[in-house]
């Protein structure tokens, strides 16, 4: 049997019996929560069951009123500011895109490139051959190759999501954190996503924060299900959805 220090060792992100309220509103209750190095992840819930605030905390934007938060088992996020978590090698993408849209597809991967450069430095830099290789990968990637000399503006709303996940890949996160990444988009492009997102969590861990069930059972992978802060149920998308207090709280509504 395997135990909790065992986990904790193996884990990349280790969420144990984490709590938070906002005036008297328990937004987590006692969450516990592990990811895996490499492993993709699908977080489903009613509106309001913790899901934002627990990527909040993750990040830094919110502190936890009880618990441990780890990411590769030592480094405690919890004391971490949200500049250093991102330091670390953690990646947030929002629901809305946020891409440079007068800038080309080019320009806002290279921009997005982790320099650890002041803006001064980083305005009389020129590209090296290796920069030049991970933009042409990360295009490769996002499906974005053939648009890359075209305005941000011009793109349409999913493959600005797609730019905005190439610019955080960027930066070479070990966790990326995705937020309803398929709202808006068309079904062809819904299915791409699937198939993108997992061709990432070959090379990092990816947790997905999404509402749409159908592309949740194309990533075919462990879905945990909150409800009122806490887990509700983990598991196969088969399981979880078949499980009556899923069933009750959330897929019912």
């Amino acid at each position: 049997m395997t135990t909790i220090a065992e986990t904790r060792t193996k884990s990349l992100l280790y969420l144990d019996n984490v709590s938070v309220s906002f005036d008297g509103f328990k937004a987590l209750n006692a969450l516990s929560f592990v990811v895996e190095p490499g492993e993709l992840r699908a977080i489903i819930g009613p509106n309001g069951a913790g899901k934002t605030t627990m990527m909040d905390i993750i990040t830094g934007k919110t502190r936890p009123d009880t618990g441990a938060v780890l990411f590769e088992d030592s480094v405690d996020l919890t004391k971490k500011d949200e500049a250093d978590i991102a330091q670390l090698g953690i990646g947030r993408k929002f629901q809305k895109p946020t891409v440079f849209e007068s800038h080309t597809v080019w320009d806002n991967l290279e921009l997005a490139l982790n320099r650890k450069r002041g803006v001064f430095a980083t305005f009389f830099y020129t590209l090296t051959p290796e920069d030049r290789k991970r933009i042409e990968e990360i295009l490769s990637t996002i499906r974005l190759t053939h648009r890359k000399d075209e305005f941000a503006a011009n793109l349409s709303h999913g493959q600005k999501q797609w730019l905005e996940i190439g610019m955080l890949l960027a930066q070479e996160p070990k966790l990326l954190l995705v937020d309803e990444p398929v709202a808006g988009m068309t079904d062809a492009e819904t299915s791409e996503t699937a198939i993108l997102l997992k061709e990432i969590a070959k090379t990092r861990s990816v947790v997905v924060v999404e509402h749409d069930m159908g592309f949740i059972r194309d990533l075919g992978v462990k879905v945990t299900c909150l409800a009122e802060g806490s887990v509700l149920a983990e598991g196969s998308i088969d399981f979880v959805s078949s499980d009556p207090k899923v069933i009750e709280n959330y897929l019912g509504r």
